[in-house]
């Protein structure tokens, strides 16, 4: 069974191997990881976008996914505006705090390159089956089994957090000590859920050792991973908007390389 929506499960991104998708994603954070510039990242994030429309990828179930994101990278900046590096004209200056041009420009920069890292996983990742990954893991890049099955069956448990999370409350509203105390409630709710996930993931274990999971012996895998032209395609995209930002932040004189600072 698939943990993916029918909608993300049936877009053109979903039938690309998980391991093109991998290459990809790590393309475009190594580039933008090489240079702390807002150009660049700007780039990379506006022709990610640009290109969502032909992914099948809705913005709604991109923008819940990515808000998190979008909220954490405005803190950021908002505290590199306040405390970083000095340079330029200083606009205001008070105690610690101290408001520049070299801190506005690094704040900006520091929000779009966490934007532009993001939102790309996001699209591809968002798009991509466990089982189809731990596939792919296991018969291309030659990683561990055990390690691999491991990892796809504790993230299919991921899901039901969700389900207990809910089932406790409803439980203990239900017992009517639900209405004060928000956050002993919380507390305890998240004690009990912990509790559950640990008793979970121990029958889990011993059932997949019962079964030989756990065996050192060549493993057969019952769905082939192999890669196709559209594979090749999505990488020399990824390829495309790395470059283009690099020569982007190049021609406009604000490339920095982070070894060079």
């Amino acid at each position: 069974m698939s943990l993916l929506s029918d909608e993300l499960r049936d877009s053109r991104l979903g039938a690309v191997n998980p391991i093109a998708k991998l290459v990809a994603a790590a393309v475009l954070t190594l580039t933008l990881l090489l240079s702390i510039d807002p150009v660049s990242a700007a780039v990379t994030l506006v022709l990610t976008l640009a290109l969502l429309p032909f992914t099948g990828v809705a913005v709604r179930p991109l923008w819940l996914r990515s808000w998190p994101i979008v909220v954490g990278a405005a803190i950021a900046a908002g505290a590199t505006v306040l405390y970083g590096r000095p340079a330029g004209e200083v606009y205001l200056e008070w105690g610690l705090l101290r408001v520049s041009d070299g801190s506005i420009d690094l704040a900006l920069a520091i929000f779009l390159r966490v934007l532009a890292i993001a939102v790309p996983g996001i699209v591809l990742f968002s798009t991509t089956d466990p089982t189809d990954l731990a596939d792919g893991l296991g018969q291309m890049l030659r990683l561990p089994p055990r390690f691999v099955l491991g990892a796809l069956a504790g993230l299919r448990l991921v899901g039901l957090l969700v389900e207990d999370w809910r089932e406790l409350s409803l439980a203990r509203r239900a017992r009517g000590i639900a209405d004060t105390g928000r956050l002993r409630r919380f507390a305890g709710q998240a004690f009990a859920l912990f509790v559950l996930a640990i008793r979970r993931g121990t029958k889990l274990a011993t059932a997949m050792e019962a079964r030989g999971f756990g065996a050192d012996v060549p493993r057969t895998w019952a769905r082939p991973s192999r890669l196709h032209a559209r594979d090749g395609v999505v990488v020399a995209i990824s390829v495309a908007i790395a470059a283009a930002s690099v020569i982007a932040a190049v021609l406009a004189g604000t490339w920095t390389f982070v070894l060079g600072m």
